[in-house]
């Protein structure tokens, strides 16, 4: 079962693992994207999440099949631009973490709660990073970005 849940309304975000994840029937994403359903929570993924995710082959169609129950937020220039601030104001790398920076700044403007749903699969150093671009220190800490590991 979940972890961590949300409370009436909010937002879970899907980051490339999360997606993944959920795409491959993983029952730890399955819970947390069930219970954002119940509790009547929006269900988001960064547009630019996609290209992490798809190579347009059928292994996409399980990808499709969750992009199907989700709503895809596109990348504004106002999303860019707060996204390349963020990496400026965290120090961290815009080569390496320009879509993380993306992801977070998405969830950052979301209804709160938010729940972020990531993975640490191919990178260790992720989660902190991911944790350090949602981080809202001036903002009660109910309030707060909130990063579930799957």
């Amino acid at each position: 079962m979940a972890g961590r849940r949300l409370k009436g309304g909010g937002t879970l975000v899907l980051d490339s693992e999360g997606l993944s994840k959920l795409a491959a029937g993983h029952e730890r994403a399955r819970a947390h994207l069930q219970v954002a359903l119940e509790r009547g929570a929006r269900v988001v993924v960064s547009a630019l999440t996609l290209t992490e995710v798809l190579r347009g082959g059928p292994r996409d169609t399980e990808v499709h099949r969750v992009l199907s129950r989700v709503t895809v937020v596109p990348v504004s220039p106002e999303i860019a631009r707060a996204s390349g601030e963020l990496l400026g104001r965290t120090g961290l790398s815009g080569h390496r973490c320009a879509i993380d920076a993306v992801v977070a700044e998405t969830a950052l403007g979301r209804e709160r709660p938010v729940l972020l749903l990531t993975s640490d699969a191919d990178d260790m150093r992720r989660p902190v990073e991911m944790r350090r671009l949602v981080e809202e220190p001036d903002r009660p800490k109910g309030e707060r970005v909130v990063v579930v590991h799957v």
